[in-house]
């Protein structure tokens, strides 16, 4: 019968020829044959079956083998020995070389024949030594998946005890060797069938014998961990933790985080790992654990792993939302990672690139899952905008590409940064400032946040751009009587020579501070402004010595040296005067009083007094009193006319009404010598904004802007225009002797060489009981003219040494120019919270060094306006390149982010003359300003240790980087996605289901 069998399947026939003559030769080899004959049929069909070429024959010799299981069984059990298995397994079937890879399928195929067999039990012994021998040859998946399969069907041959421990161990260190070499589905597909069948066993034995689940996941983060290895393990391993009982994981966990034996470089490789599980497509609750050991590792304050390991794998992880299958656990791990990295925003900042084009890629998708990530990416979004304020060139695309998205209220926001920071300790932080490994492309040094000190260190920022200040400070050379300028002249210094990227300001912080204010918490800089100028003022005026006094122009007279000499450096460089005049309405009696200010607070006139213009006007309208403001183009003073928006007043003294000089913005010049003001307008301002989900009303205790954007002259207008002082509020009238009705004006009588504006936005509502901001938009001039009430005789001389533009004067008025400085912006809602950061620019002018020596100044027709002067962002340590239209539109994109703090610059006129001549003569004689001794070895020694700390912590980080995982490159899935786009099927961002490429490189 097997000579017959054996000519059937070797002769030409067709397939279907061949398969009814076999059938023939079943149909007898189920009578009963003798044992020579059945064991010849045997050995045929075994060798069909284990060497068959064809699918067929191998077909064939199974359905015989079969056969002779049901109807000979004594035979078959003969056959089918342990003596024959063990060759089997040990040695293999076939010639040398050409090994039969059908082994395992064979003796699964016997195995149900025997098993009420005398000899099933000695089987099985075998079986369960064979498998542990075969797995500890680390078999490839399709051989694991064949063994898992057997051990499935007949947990029998499962190893028991001790062994049984090894086999798990041995079968996870088979599956960090997995790997899937074709590209095509089918071939993916199959590999994923065989990791699946592979932990699935896994998960039945652990079922059956929890004792072997810790030993398992011991060996597992060994393999995870070690940093000897060439290749990474496979990223099939993410299937094995998916069977962990979570109820095990805080002891896990725990146990893994307080083991001593465990180095940070082991640590930080295995969580590496475990991160790049986020692309297993068949994995559950592998997010969990990520997570639960992120938090563990933050619970034992291992902050230095969690820094790195979220800096190595956030875009990575980022760029997994790109795949519904795996979008998920991806999230869920995002949003973490970033949540709890709340030191430092360069996570977040890692991601920016790459958020438009994830948002566009789920706007296209048009899927449940999209849409859920999407919202969910919007608040995380905004959580890291709230954060993380200050940086508004870098966030506008990312604004745009997310505005038509939910925004999430200011609770959300603080909910969701609260319950998943690394620490409520804000110090145990502190030495894990964002790392800058060399300074800004501007040459500009950033300042360290010491924890809410963004309100200093923006303040420090605009006084050191305050370049006449500056090198005031810097030419100092005295330092016992005035301390607190000693520690501003040495952090000028340091931000003016040193090599660092950014420096530490506490120094200065312990001796500026305010004694009224908390540790840690933040602070209102306008208030730290007044009170750091107040204390360097007195402290020079107590007279203890001035270190150096700014040499004097030999044509300056006498008597105003003596006068310039008598002010402290604050006053020559901050200090203005403003005359305060109140007028009785019964009497008509004048009282005066000049007072010195080294700011000006401008309030924000009640809605009912808001200027309203229109679209072409970019001043205020004229007033008889106060600053006024005329409409372009600019008419001769004769043509000036009264504003029908308000209703005359009588002017303060009984003269007849004067005609005074307007507050205005300063426009580009054009050919014909007409002036086109500059409006603070842009397309831009109103993107998004005006939509239905307006971001104001995410927060709900500010006031919200008005309609129309109100302008820095208009607030100064406001503060210089008469006031009525009646009802609860009246005058005592000395002449009178008695309350009356009176009117109050204050007139700037001399001004200040750096002009301060502070915008009081900040209020408190009786009615809710809470402070809030006022939101609107101020649109800030570059150039502002300010009138400025001189003494009859000078402002003759000054008119005739000026032009129509540089010094128009009226009847005592002069205008003088400034020119914007730096801004310092706040970002919030409360003056209790929120950050402040700084623009700012070198605003110096060309006329100290070509003004002609008799003081007149080069008419503003011949000296155009600047604008492009670089601007430069200020946010704490980092220090970037930026624009004036990014301070004008600003607050457009970030309602929250507004305008607070002004520093305008005076160019150069008669008045303030012996301030820019002195400070150019010293810029002439000097060059820079020439430090002492000490504190240029100081800053030497400094720049030569931070030169050394960056050799060693290169060294270091070249060494502690070597040994971390090789992963592939987290930025080809945006390019694949982006090539693919045109593609059908695929797991990419638009579909369920196949593309070959994209999937392989999901998983892979």
């Amino acid at each position: 019968m097997d000579k017959i069998l054996e000519a059937v399947m070797m002769s030409s026939y067709p397939n279907n020829v061949k398969q009814g003559l076999v059938r023939r030769v079943i149909e007898a080899i189920k009578q009963p044959m003798d044992s020579e004959q059945c064991w010849s049929m045997l050995e045929l069909s075994t060798k069909l079956y284990l060497m068959g070429d064809t699918k067929f024959k191998r077909e064939i010799g199974k359905e015989v083998l079969e056969v002779y299981g049901h109807y000979h069984p004594e035979e078959f059990e003969e056959f089918f020995n342990v003596r024959f298995l063990l060759s089997l397994l040990q040695e293999g079937y076939g010639p040398a070389g050409k090994r039969s890879p059908y082994v395992l399928d064979y003796i699964h195929l016997g195995l149900q024949f025997i098993l009420e067999s005398p000899s099933a039990s000695d089987i099985f012994s075998l079986l369960r030594i064979e498998v542990l021998r075969k797995v500890c040859e680390r078999p490839g998946p399709k051989q694991c998946a064949k063994i898992s399969k057997l051990l499935s069907l007949h947990p029998q041959c499962v190893p028991t005890g001790k062994h049984q421990i090894l086999f798990c161990q041995q079968l996870i260190r088979c599956i960090g060797q997995f790997q899937c070499i074709s590209e095509g589905e089918d071939d993916i597909m199959e590999f994923l069938d065989h990791v699946n069948k592979v932990s699935g066993l896994l998960q039945k034995i652990w079922r059956v014998q929890t004792s072997s689940i810790l030993p398992s996941l011991k060996e597992l983060f060994t393999i995870i961990s070690s940093t000897e290895e060439q290749e990474a393990p496979s990223n099939a391993l993410a299937s094995v933790v998916q069977y962990v009982p979570l109820e095990l994981m805080d002891g896990v966990i725990r146990n893994l985080t307080n083991d001593d034996s465990i180095t940070d470089v082991q640590m930080m490789t295995a969580i590496s790992r475990m991160i790049d599980w986020v692309s297993w497509p068949l994995g559950k609750n592998i997010d969990k654990w990520i997570i639960a050991l992120l938090k563990g590792l933050a619970a034992v304050k291992k902050f230095s792993i969690l820094i790195e390991v979220t800096l190595l794998k956030i875009e990575k992880v980022f760029s997994k939302l790109l795949y519904p299958i795996v979008r998920d656990g991806a999230l869920s791990v995002l949003l973490y990672m970033l949540l709890s990295f709340q030191h430092s925003h360069e996570a977040f900042h890692l991601l920016l690139p790459h958020i438009p084009r994830l948002v566009a890629s789920l706007n296209k998708e048009d899927s449940n899952s999209a849409t859920s990530c999407l919202e969910q990416l919007a608040e995380l979004i905004h959580s890291m905008f709230f954060r993380f304020s200050g940086f508004p060139d870098l966030y506008e695309p990312v604004m745009e590409a997310v505005k038509a998205l939910p925004i999430p209220n200011e609770d959300r926001i603080k909910h969701l940064l609260g319950q998943n920071a690394w620490t409520s300790q804000k110090n145990e932080l502190a030495c894990f400032y964002p790392r800058l490994a060399s300074k800004s492309d501007t040459g500009k040094i950033g300042l360290i946040n010491l924890g809410n000190t963004c309100y200093m260190n923006s303040i420090i920022q605009a006084l050191f751009m305050a370049s006449d200040f500056r090198h005031s400070v810097l030419n100092l050379t005295e330092s016992n009587s005035q301390p607190l300028m000693t520690k501003l002249q040495w952090l000028f210094a340091f931000l003016e020579h040193s090599q660092r990227p950014a420096i530490s300001p506490e120094s200065f912080l312990s001796a500026s501070w305010p004694p009224w204010f908390s540790p840690g918490a933040q602070q209102d800089c306008s208030e730290y402004l007044k009170y750091l100028l107040d204390r360097l003022h007195e402290e020079e005026k107590t007279g203890k010595r001035i270190y150096q006094k700014l040499k004097e122009s030999n044509l300056m007279p006498q008597a105003e040296e003596r006068h310039y000499l008598n002010k402290t450096l604050i006053e020559k460089m901050f200090g203005g005067k403003m005359m305060t005049k109140i007028r009785c309405l019964k009497c008509l009696n004048v009282s005066s009083r000049e007072e010195a200010f080294t700011d000006l607070s401008l309030a924000f006139p009640p809605s009912n007094r808001h200027v309203r213009r229109q679209s072409h006007i970019a001043v205020l309208p004229v007033e008889e009193i106060g600053p006024q403001i005329i409409e372009p183009p600019i008419k001769p003073q004769s043509q000036l006319t009264e504003s029908p928006r308000r209703q005359r007043k009588h002017p303060v003294s009984g003269e007849p009404p004067i005609q005074l000089l307007p507050i205005e913005t300063v426009g580009f010049q054009e050919a014909e010598g007409q002036e086109t003001p500059f409006i603070l307008r842009s397309d831009r301002d109103h993107v998004s904004l005006e939509k239905a989900k307006d971001p104001l009303l995410a927060f709900g205790e500010q006031t919200c802007g008005s309609e129309d954007s109100r302008s820095v002259p208009d607030l100064i207008n406001y503060f210089l225009s008469p006031e009525v002082l009646t009802s609860e509020n009246k005058y005592h009238c000395e002449k009178c002797a008695s309350l009356q009705d009176a009117e109050k004006v204050a007139e700037l009588t001399e001004g200040p060489h750096y002009l301060v504006l502070t915008l009081l936005r900040f209020s408190f509502d009786l009615r809710t009981m809470k402070r809030k901001k006022i939101l609107d938009n101020v649109s800030i001039p570059l150039v502002l003219k300010l009138p400025v009430l001189v003494a009859s005789e000078d402002s003759g001389e000054v008119g005739q040494n000026r032009n129509d533009r540089g010094a128009a004067s009226c009847n005592g008025f002069v205008s003088v120019e400034y020119d914007l400085c730096s801004v310092v912006v706040h970002s919030g809602v409360s003056s209790e919270s929120g950050h402040y950061y700084c623009y700012a620019r070198e605003c110096t002018s060309t006329s100290a060094s070509s003004q002609p020596r008799d003081g007149a100044q080069k008419s503003t027709s011949d000296k155009q306006l600047d604008f492009e002067i670089q601007w430069y962002l200020f946010n704490d340590t980092r220090v970037s390149f930026s624009s004036f239209e990014s301070v004008s539109n600003v607050t457009s994109f970030f309602p929250k982010d507004t305008a607070y703090v002004l520093f305008y610059r005076q160019r150069p006129c008669k008045q303030s003359w012996a301030v820019h001549e002195a400070v150019s003569d010293a810029v002439r004689l000097h060059g820079e300003p020439s430090l002492n001794k000490d504190l240029m070895e100081a800053i030497s020694k400094d720049n030569i240790l931070y030169l050394q700390e960056q050799e060693k912590e290169a060294r270091n980080r070249a060494a502690y980087i070597s040994t971390l995982p090789k992963s592939p490159l987290w930025w080809r899935d945006f390019d694949r996605d982006k090539d693919d786009e045109g593609s059908s099927g695929g797991c990419g961002p638009a579909a369920g289901g196949g593309g070959s490429g994209s999937f392989h490189g999901l998983v892979f």
